[in-house]
């Protein structure tokens, strides 16, 4: 069944989505952090117990549950950064350290290019209907899906990998967004390469897929580029995530641009595939080059200094975090959970130490790590 069909039912008007945020804000398509605080104030200390939860031992579930709550997971997870496997695991082990009873549902794809497989496996995890459903939000199809799902308020929906509300899901708001704030990661990116190439360079910029990815890493890092004159942006290419693309597109820019001193890559994958490029043309060492996300292949390139500067999130605490939010629910304190989990993010760089690099990866991947073998999508 084509999934238009599998979601007729789904299909309300969506009309009633209405903004409900000040006229400055309008405009704006995502709400940053800071801003939704002082829209709803008293999500300030919601946020924090929900931290408080996921950086402190597991609570035991208070409330019996009736029947195992079910849970089914559609995340883009076939590609060389281990967020998506490492938030399974993390979000497997803390569901169990609570007691949680449950079955789950886990459906893999590529990033961007897999939008039949996505729709089929959402077909799939909404015919099973469950309680939860955890999506992600990349593209412009997945985005009117999720307006469906809302509208009809059931699963309870958590979005991953997004930490900004959209402003005209006001009225019907997601049960969590969760994840590390791609801007702010991003701001500290480019404060270090920045200053690193003097405020002046020729650089590529190394887009994901046209959609929220490229928006709040790539868009928010050519803001910054921009303040400063002798900083110009000589090529872009989006890449849909793709490695061989971003080694294509490295290649390209390198030949029409021999000058570039600096590139900007938005996620683990492009920046593996930049990297490739400019070790066969001998400019590892020459042109400065980020990853996105920290995670084990990034760290192995920063340690030989091939790669230059990361951001590194405390890659377990969303799988708690949505255990956590989970378990709260369950227990009947699901109007206390607040609307955003955003997590820790640090900057690494080609000089920092060994040591602190593995205390990071204590902290960061300290529930995923238990278990070295990625999660089977069963229940």
């Amino acid at each position: 069944m084509k999934i238009r069909a599998a979601l007729a039912a789904l299909v309300l008007s969506v009309t009633g989505l209405s903004l409900n945020i000040t006229t400055c804000m309008a405009s704006e398509e995502y709400i940053r952090v800071k801003d939704y605080l002082t829209l709803y104030p008293e999500q300030a200390a919601r946020m924090e117990q929900l931290s408080d939860r996921v950086h402190n031992p597991a609570i035991t579930l208070q409330n019996s549950q009736q029947r195992p709550a079910r849970i089914a997971v559609l995340y883009p997870g076939l590609q060389s950064s281990d967020y998506w496997r490492r938030s399974l695991r993390s979000f497997e082990h803390r569901l169990q350290q609570i007691g949680l009873k449950y079955q789950l549902k886990t459906f893999l794809s590529r990033p961007s290019v897999d939008a039949a497989l996505q729709s089929q496996q959402l077909n799939e995890a909404l015919q099973w209907q469950p309680d939860y459903l955890v999506f992600t939000l990349e593209t412009v199809r997945q985005r009117r899906l999720i307006e469906q799902i809302l509208a009809k308020g059931t699963p309870k929906l958590i979005l991953q990998n997004i930490t900004t509300p959209l402003t005209n899901w006001q009225s019907h708001k997601p049960f969590l967004y969760v994840g590390f704030d791609h801007a702010q990661g991003t701001r500290l990116l480019a404060d270090w390469m920045l200053e690193k190439v003097g405020y002046e360079a020729d650089y590529l910029m190394l887009y994901f897929s046209p959609g929220y990815i490229s928006k709040m890493r790539g868009d928010t890092f050519a803001t910054e580029a921009a303040r400063y004159p002798a900083v110009q942006q000589v090529a872009q290419y989006f890449t849909n995530g793709n490695r061989t693309k971003a080694y294509k597109a490295t290649k390209r820019a390198l030949e029409k641009h021999p000058g570039i001193s600096m590139i900007y890559a938005n996620s683990t994958d492009i920046a593996l595939g930049a990297l490739q490029a400019l070790k066969e043309q001998g400019l590892a060492d020459k042109v400065l080059l980020n990853g996105w996300g920290g995670g084990s292949n990034e760290l192995a390139e920063l340690r030989t200094k091939d790669l230059d500067v990361t951001v590194m999130r405390m890659n377990d605490d969303n799988g708690v975090a949505m255990a956590e939010a989970i378990a709260m629910d369950i227990d009947g304190d699901g109007n206390q959970v607040p609307h955003i989990f955003a997590g820790d993010i640090r900057l690494l760089h080609s000089s920092t130490s060994d040591a602190e690099i593995d205390q990071l990866k204590q902290q960061a991947f300290r529930f995923s790590d238990l278990d070295p073998q990625p999660v089977s999508g069963a229940d």
